[in-house]
């Protein structure tokens, strides 16, 4: 079974970092699709500048046109706060036990996984791929716990994530663009254009609506 890629924020809004992270590791890992989260009620961060409604639309905007790319919409809607743990829980009710499910990451985000509420189940819930920028070694750089627990799950074959529906780290460089949510909502609030940071249809959205201004 090809595996799943699933990718969480909360896309206030999605840019083209977000997009060529997952098509980067969709291309490494051969998945065979990447699902958009986008994050309802965030447990370590405040809300979201933008609706659920709106970041539905922005993501699925950004998205179209890609075949891979699917919108998932678990956790927009929900007004408790959502833990990732719970998340693929249900996914794993939906999609079965034998299907290998990938959680995509930033290396900065794996760094603070021990922060996530019960983050050793995530092993057992998924794979995991880390993003790595230049300069960053993973297994140098990882909390001492999580380090333990990665020490025999970390690999650079991605057939090994095939093999298996959960379990495995697998470490991938993809390009680095410096973009973000906040410096986007930034540029926007400040009357300057953030063209080229995100999708057209995106940027078409955002000034429809009046959105972070």
């Amino acid at each position: 079974m090809k595996p799943i890629g699933l990718l969480g924020g909360t896309f206030d809004p999605i840019h083209i970092g977000h997009l060529r992270l997952a098509e980067e590791m969709a291309e490494a890992l051969g998945l065979e699709a990447v699902r958009f989260l986008p994050a309802g009620t965030p447990p370590h961060r405040a809300r979201p500048h933008a609706s659920a409604a709106d970041r539905l639309a922005m993501v699925q905007l950004a998205i179209a046109g890609n075949p891979r790319f699917r919108l998932d919409a678990h956790e927009v809607n929900k007004t408790v706060p959502c833990y990732m743990v719970d998340t693929l829980t249900e996914l794993r009710g939906e999609l079965g036990d034998e299907q290998p499910i990938v959680l995509l990451l930033g290396a900065d985000a794996f760094a603070g996984l021990e922060s996530w509420h019960q983050w050793r189940r995530l092993f057992a819930l998924c794979h995991i791929a880390v993003a790595e920028r230049p300069g960053y070694d993973l297994a140098r750089d990882l909390p001492s716990a999580l380090a333990t627990v990665c020490a025999t799950r970390l690999t650079r074959h991605p057939d090994a994530l095939a093999a298996a529906p959960s379990g495995k780290v697998f470490r991938h460089a993809i390009s680095q663009l410096d973009i973000s949510a906040s410096h986007i909502r930034t540029h926007v609030a400040a009357g300057r254009s953030p063209r080229y940071l995100l999708p057209d249809a995106v940027l078409n959205y955002i000034d429809q609506h009046r959105l972070y201004q």
